[in-house]
């Protein structure tokens, strides 16, 4: 997955030349305008008032140094968030409704992320860092970038981008423990940078619990729309499925879910399959589980959280009958996180689902076991604490 060779170009001036590198954003950030060449004697609260106007920082000597400057921006960010939470508080302007306050909070994350990104990083063509004490990232840049061009030009790309690729290619190494798959060591998923974790273990288990359709024993064939990692076809696999079908469009997706069931020795009962959606064979079991948050993607590792205006969500019912053998069943898997955020309904969903022919045979809850449901700082906790991830058993009417 190469960069284009009509990727952004970052200018800069040094004296009275002027400098240009290949930009480098993920995140699809437009190219900053206002760049200042800096080092050691950048102050942290220089560094912070400026980057609050728009100015981003290209460093030019010692790499951890660059890191704590970092790590003192992340404190004067949190501290200012903490002021003006403190301060509506007092004025009582702290009592905004939902959703209009899941909106100000991603805007807040938004601009936080945007301080903190403010610190650039040069690359030369292989991927080396030319500054002192720089770390070795050609592995992980490699695999997140593709192979370096050795004659290519220089790269910039923000500090904070660039340990998201490092922390990425660790956790790739190291892989996801998914108690679903079974005991260790065999039972790691391998995310792959840009593609979503499943670190989120409730909704796997729900896909392991629930009772297969008896259509499944004739042809165990089934399917799983957006696999992402693979590892929901992997625990459909687990459970003697033996006719696989995994889709998804992105290309990272579908090399990674690849990859984690060829791992699991599980490539006899399931297919990668690059599709939009579904594939062109009907199916007794098909699996879903879409971004759970409508919303406009900032990021492409964002699209596995939010789907603007529920497309995908209303694409799949739309599209599921027609795509069911006999006696399937459709599993859409979701949260209701967005009903808490008045972000969506249930009675929404309830019309989509009636709307593409479809009925409820049952439904099977679990509770959330990740950290920020039970995290009373968090800025959406009494969302998160009500949160319910749910398998929705579907059939054609």
């Amino acid at each position: 997955m190469h960069p284009a060779d009509e990727s952004p170009v970052i200018q800069w001036t040094k004296g009275d030349e002027t400098f240009s590198a290949r930009w480098q954003s993920e995140r699809n950030l437009a190219v900053p305008g206002k760049v200042m060449l800096a080092d050691d004697t950048l102050t942290a609260d220089m560094a912070y008032r400026l980057a609050c106007e728009g100015t981003v920082f290209l460093w030019q000597s010692d790499f951890q140094n660059a890191r704590q400057l970092m790590q003192a921006l992340v404190r004067r960010v949190d501290k200012n968030a903490e002021h003006k939470k403190s301060k509506a508080a007092k004025s009582g302007k702290a009592d905004v409704e939902y959703p209009q306050r899941f909106h100000l909070y991603r805007q807040g994350q938004a601009q936080r992320a945007r301080i903190l990104g403010s610190i650039l990083i040069p690359f030369n063509a292989d991927y080396s860092i030319p500054l002192r004490r720089a770390p070795d990232v050609l592995a992980a840049c490699s695999e997140a970038w593709g192979e370096p061009q050795v004659d290519g030009p220089m790269i910039v790309t923000s500090l904070r981008e660039m340990m998201g690729v490092v922390g990425a290619y660790e956790w790739r190494k190291k892989g996801v423990e998914v108690s679903a798959l079974g005991d260790p060591p065999n039972n790691r998923i391998h995310p792959y940078y840009g593609v979503f974790s499943p670190v989120r273990g409730e909704y796997v288990d729900l896909v392991l619990k629930a009772p297969m359709p008896k259509a499944c024993e004739v042809n165990g064939s089934a399917v799983d729309v957006g696999t992402g990692t693979g590892v929901l076809a992997a625990v459909l696999a687990q459970r003697w499925l033996s006719n696989i079908v995994a889709t998804d469009n992105d290309p990272r997706a579908l090399e990674c879910a690849q990859f984690n069931i060829q791992n699991l020795g599980m490539v006899k009962q399931v297919t990668v399959v690059q599709a939009d959606l579904f594939p062109e064979s009907k199916a007794d079991l098909i699996v879903c589980n879409p971004p759970w948050l409508p919303g406009k993607p900032t990021s492409p590792i964002e699209r596995a959280i939010y789907d603007e205006n529920s497309g995908m969500l209303k694409a799949f019912l739309a599209g599921l009958a027609a795509h069911l053998n006999k006696g399937g069943e459709g599993w859409l898997i979701l949260s209701d996180l967005a009903e808490h955020l008045k972000l969506r309904t249930r009675e929404e969903l309830l019309g989509w689902i009636e709307l593409a022919g479809l009925k409820v045979l049952a439904r099977i809850d679990a509770k959330p076991k990740h950290g920020k449901a039970f995290d009373a700082s968090d800025a959406l906790f009494d969302a998160r604490c009500k949160e319910v991830t749910s398998l929705w058993r579907l059939a054609a009417v």
